[in-house]
């Protein structure tokens, strides 16, 4: 596992309820300002096997990025029940709800 992969693991799950992340910001925390797509494929191949909160991360918009109507609207229940508010157009208020990890050598080791 890349060095990469292993910070982007431990941002994600540092993740508490009721907060998300973007794509971006858990590149950058990782050290990867571009990195985001690679946030995406991790997310994809690894959030069964590292139990990762994959719900609580969204786009730079704040919205959910999943197109797929059974798994948008899991993450849009899965979300909600930890107390995150979706407006009306399904977008979360990232000032609000966004979560900024103190960048520390225990995410980042």
């Amino acid at each position: 596992m890349t060095p990469f992969t292993e910070k982007v693991i431990r941002i994600i799950q540092s993740i508490p309820e009721g907060k998300v992340m973007t794509y971006g910001s858990i590149a950058f925390a990782a050290d990867s300002p571009r990195g985001a797509r690679q946030v995406v494929r991790i997310l994809h191949s690894m959030s069964r096997k590292y139990n990762l909160p994959w719900h609580r991360v969204v786009n730079v918009k704040g919205m959910i990025a999943l197109t797929e109507d059974e798994s948008h609207s899991m993450q849009k229940l899965l979300l909600m029940g930890e107390g995150v508010i979706l407006d009306e157009n399904n977008v979360i208020d990232l000032k609000k709800f966004q979560f900024h990890p103190e960048i520390t050598d225990e995410l980042t080791d």
